[in-house]
């Protein structure tokens, strides 16, 4: 299967993509440790990614609170279920870890959870970013926690 990826500068720093012919497999900042070995073939052109750079234009302009775009990111089927539940989080809204846990129907995986939101490759689409610690302190984020802050900050987190 062919990957496609290009690139754009967020105001967060530069922003890569990667998709196939099904869906993004990733999004990532620049000093982001969720990185593939492989981008692919460069292009400007490929619909999903086009689609992906519009969206997350009108999300760092405040204009989207949700993104509408085909996903298919790799990852185990407990991996999956993980960055299933992060896109049921709430804009504007996080969870702690414990509250990951419980949405996939397995409180006790609260360190396997965290392991697999470290591990998702579709940074900002898949909010990541809305999981703190239990104690509401922000915790680990692979794209760094200072940019972790500013997209709360960006999506208004209620505390």
């Amino acid at each position: 299967m062919i990957r496609y990826y290009t690139s754009f500068t967020s105001p967060l720093g530069r922003i890569t993509m990667q998709s196939d012919e099904h869906g993004l497999l990733g999004v990532w900042f620049e000093t982001q440790t969720t990185q593939p070995e492989e981008l692919g073939e460069y292009t400007d052109k490929h619909p999903i990614l086009i689609n992906t750079i519009k969206q997350l234009q009108e999300y760092f302009a405040g204009e989207r609170e949700q993104f509408d775009l085909p996903l298919a990111a790799k990852g185990t089927e407990f991996q999956q279920k993980v960055w299933h539940a992060l896109s049921m989080i709430p804009y504007g809204e996080t969870w702690s870890y414990q509250d990951l846990a419980n949405a996939i129907d397995n409180p006790k995986a609260v360190r396997a959870v965290g392991l697999a939101n470290g591990k998702n490759p579709i940074s900002v689409i898949v909010p990541c970013h809305r999981v703190i610690g239990k104690n509401g302190k922000l915790t680990g984020y692979a794209g760094g926690v200072e940019r972790k802050e500013k997209l709360l900050k960006l999506e208004k987190v209620r505390e």
